[in-house]
């Protein structure tokens, strides 16, 4: 393989420095494209778990990553009352946290910090036009500057220009009727470790995580149509959550003042990317781009990080591109059909509209925490421990 093969990457969230990094590693020339003046070190929690884990561990950062834990202790729904209705601590068959537990924001930081010797970051531009032949890909970026690439890789997220430019319309962005937005406000003496869900009446959930910063991460999600909320002003956003908090109980006044103050407000839609192909000729993408599976699957952060070791040591390994591109999507579709495979009911299940609603489903969950229950799920789960990898982690050298 010719180690002076240049490669632009566009995209500086996970999905993309992870690929900067295995790239560099294999003797990749790499620049890094962001949109953004700087990183973007907003966020949620996120976490990392099977293959990603894997992966992380051979590149070095596991540690890095496990220091900057959110301390985080498990899941617990909350009742109408502000009672602790069902409780899934961190060590339980059946959770919601993971060892690797991370601000979205810390991990970029993480990423970029391995890569920055290794990789050119240019910041504050972005692919404005990109054309390909048999042997490079011309590139003009926004700021004017151009260039050429053997490669040139999306990693911009799930409405990437980038994809826009190669693929044009072609993969769709399926709706799934859910919009959620995320918050940084004030930690109070009242909070928890705990990530604490409360479900309300008229299909919405409130939730409080913990971070490392002596803040909170707070998100507001509701059931709604398509109304395009992902494209109202800041304040229009503010504004509508406001609405949408009226008399939701729980926490939902203090999220509601904490908003007037909140500068990292963020709303958006959920849907997943389902593209019939991930490349074609020098072009390709990977994470959300390619195949967001939404933040209902737990799973977007491990998608980004597998993907992205598996293109790498793919390019690394053939002489020819395409057969690189072909071994990739082989590797990779099986266990992103998987993932984007959500149970039947999923999201209006966990979205009742009645009190009645709200009570069964905490009844419910409270019954699935139980101790014989959690026992139960346990036996089977280390039965079959290695079946949420499905996929292999091959060692490319």
């Amino acid at each position: 393989m010719s180690k002076s093969k240049k490669v632009l990457i566009s995209g500086a969230s996970i999905a993309g420095p992870t690929l900067a990094f295995w790239l560099a590693k294999y003797g990749f020339k790499v620049t890094v494209v962001e949109r953004a003046p700087a990183l973007r070190l907003g966020g949620q929690n996120i976490d990392i778990s099977g293959p990603a884990e894997k992966v992380v561990k051979k590149m070095g950062i596991k540690t890095a990553i496990l220091d900057g834990n959110t301390g985080e202790i498990g899941l617990q729904l909350i009742g109408q009352n502000g009672e602790a209705a069902a409780s899934f601590p961190k060590k339980a068959a059946l959770t919601g946290t993971r060892e690797l537990e991370i601000i979205r924001g810390d991990l970029v930081t993480i990423l970029y910090e391995s890569t920055k010797k290794d990789v050119t970051y240019q910041f504050d531009d972005s692919i404005k036009t990109l054309t390909q032949d048999e042997n490079q890909v011309n590139v003009t970026f926004a700021s004017g500057k151009k260039d050429t690439f053997e490669y040139v890789i999306a990693a911009d997220g799930v409405y990437s220009t980038t994809r826009q430019l190669i693929f044009g319309d072609e993969p769709e962005f399926k709706f799934l009727g859910l919009y959620i937005s995320y918050m940084t406000i004030p930690r109070e003496k009242t909070d928890t470790n705990w990530w604490r869900w409360y479900t309300a009446v008229d299909s919405r959930v409130l939730m409080l995580r913990p971070d490392n910063h002596g803040t909170m991460r707070a998100s507001v999600a509701f059931l709604e149509d398509d109304k395009g909320y992902e494209k109202l002003s800041a304040d229009e956003q503010k504004k509508l959550l406001k609405t949408r908090l009226k008399g939701a109980g729980w926490e939902a006044e203090r999220i509601s003042k904490a908003l007037d103050e909140a500068d990292d407000v963020y709303l958006d839609r959920i849907g997943q990317i389902k593209a019939p192909r991930w490349s074609v000729g020098r072009l390709a993408m990977i994470g959300d781009a390619a195949y967001c599976p939404t933040p209902l699957s737990g799973k977007g952060t491990t998608l980004a990080i597998v993907g992205a070791y598996l293109l790498a040591g793919e390019l690394a390994k053939h002489e020819n591109h395409q057969d690189a591109f072909k071994a990739y999507e082989e590797r990779m579709r099986p266990y992103v059909e998987k993932v984007q495979n959500l149970p039947p009911g999923v999201p209006w299940m966990v979205y009742p509209k009645t009190r009645f609603g709200v009570a069964v489903l905490n009844t419910f969950a409270g019954i699935v925490a139980s101790k014989p229950v959690q026992k139960l799920a346990g036996l089977f789960s280390s039965k079959g421990k290695n079946k949420e990898e499905d996929i292999e982690i091959p060692d490319y050298g």
